[in-house]
């Protein structure tokens, strides 16, 4: 089967989905068919083999100069293809910083738009590409922001078009009005172009079915999958030798910003260190910050330092794989203490995957995993207290928490490696493809 998978690049920074995207594709190469990874927007960046092919479609310099005026529209392709260019694209995503949701109102909408908006030209582009040179058998966009591609596709390709949903609703409800509710009326409009979307979890299949107004039996639920030879290795070492015996080390592995609650970590971090009864503890941090949050993790610094536990907590910036999964194996007990509801939890399970317990907020898809894999404790959200009671339990009961460890670790090697989640997906393609 030829795939093409159009997946929205985020530069230089760690991408939940763009890893996920990732692995999908090299699995399914692994299985013998032709699966094109494609970014639009940004390339791509993984802590794995990177798969994707050298060029950028949507280019995040050409849609944000056709939005700015309608002449950019009419650049000969030549120039187009300059300011497309990977290498430009990677550094001024590196130098440019982020920006918020909240101005991009007037950009999402036209881009949802698809062949009715201001970027027009770049959607004919690509469908050109697509029909002239790769001629797939199925469609395969990363999320839902990009559903305004699917008409043109599905019009001039003649193919099926799937959707993968991946926390789009955070984005859109920092939009402001009227580009809000008019952002999601697109998207309830644009997503009957859609032949199949797919959820990593039922909460989240359950979340956008309603949020988008459609069929909750158009939504597939497949759990993520795991490229699981490096955690693999790790498995056959003894998981105790990179943890120290005489200080409890407590992780965080995610992007460093308000929504991943560092900082309800580091107030729950706070109240573990004044407990006399506990031993020695040390909070270790690691993940991507955008240069616009840097203050935030300066804030966190302040606090902890006010408390007098500057010397046990340490941020380690990014981390490459081979660091990652020796950090992930390092954690006594690793917790993301998201503000919103988590869509993916990748991190967690790549956590789990080395058999480190968690303790998560009960919401999101954090209630399924838990049940699904035995791998931690749930606690109220927002609540550093609560938070902080099931992490002290975590550190006093050991082997309750390596009961955790265990049973998840075998858990995410079984149900949530990178071959099953192929065969799943391959099976919604049969299907979609053959009707």
């Amino acid at each position: 089967m030829n795939i093409i998978h159009i997946v929205a690049g985020a530069g230089e920074m760690y991408c939940g989905s763009c890893l996920h995207a990732n692995t999908l594709a090299v699995e399914l190469r692994e299985a013998g068919h032709d699966a094109l990874l494609a970014p639009v927007y940004m390339p791509l960046r993984t802590d794995e083999r990177n798969v994707s092919i050298d060029r950028v479609a949507f280019g995040g310099v050409n849609v944000y100069l056709q939005q700015m005026s309608a002449l950019f529209g009419h650049l000969p392709r030549a120039l187009d293809r300059i300011l497309d260019r990977p290498g430009l694209l990677r550094w001024l995503s590196k130098h440019a910083g982020g920006t918020r949701p909240d101005k991009l109102g007037p950009l999402t909408i036209s881009v949802l738009q698809g062949e009715e908006g201001r970027q027009r030209k770049e959607l004919d582009k690509l469908v050109d590409w697509l029909e002239e040179e790769v001629r797939p058998d199925i469609v395969h966009l990363s999320n839902v922001m990009l559903c305004g591609m699917a008409r043109s596709l599905a019009s001039r390709l003649g193919v099926p078009i799937v959707c993968s949903l991946s926390g789009e609703d955070i984005f859109l409800e920092e939009l402001i009005e009227p580009h809000r509710s008019r952002a999601r009326e697109l998207l309830r409009q644009r997503c009957k172009d859609i032949d199949a979307l797919v959820a990593m979890n039922n909460y989240y299949a359950d979340f956008m079915a309603d949020y988008l107004s459609v069929s909750r039996e158009r939504v597939r639920v497949i759990p993520p999958g795991l490229d699981l030879r490096d955690f693999d290795a790790a498995e056959d070492s003894d998981n105790e030798s990179e943890k120290s015996e005489d200080v409890v080390t407590i992780g965080y592995l995610a992007r460093v910003c308000p929504e991943k609650g560092l900082h309800n970590l580091a107030e729950a971090f706070v109240m573990l260190a004044a407990e006399k009864d506990l031993p020695p503890l040390k909070l270790l941090a690691a993940g991507y910050i955008d240069p616009a949050e840097r203050h935030y993790l300066a804030g966190i610094e302040s606090k902890l330092a006010a408390a007098g536990l500057a010397d046990r907590f340490e941020y380690v910036g990014e981390v490459d794989r081979r660091e990652k999964v020796a950090l992930l194996r390092s954690f006594d007990v690793m917790s993301v203490p998201t503000v919103y509801r988590e869509s993916k939890g990748l991190s967690i399970l790549e956590a789990l995957a080395v058999g480190t317990p968690v303790v998560l907020p009960e919401h999101g898809t954090f209630p399924e995993l838990i049940a699904d894999t035995g791998g931690g404790l749930l606690c109220e959200p927002e609540n550093p207290a609560a938070l902080a009671a099931s992490l002290r339990r975590m550190i006093l009961d050991r082997p309750f928490a390596d009961q955790c460890g265990r049973k998840a670790r075998e858990a995410v090697h079984e149900r949530y490696n990178g071959p099953l989640m192929a065969d799943r997906t391959l099976q919604l393609y049969r299907e979609l493809t053959e009707a």
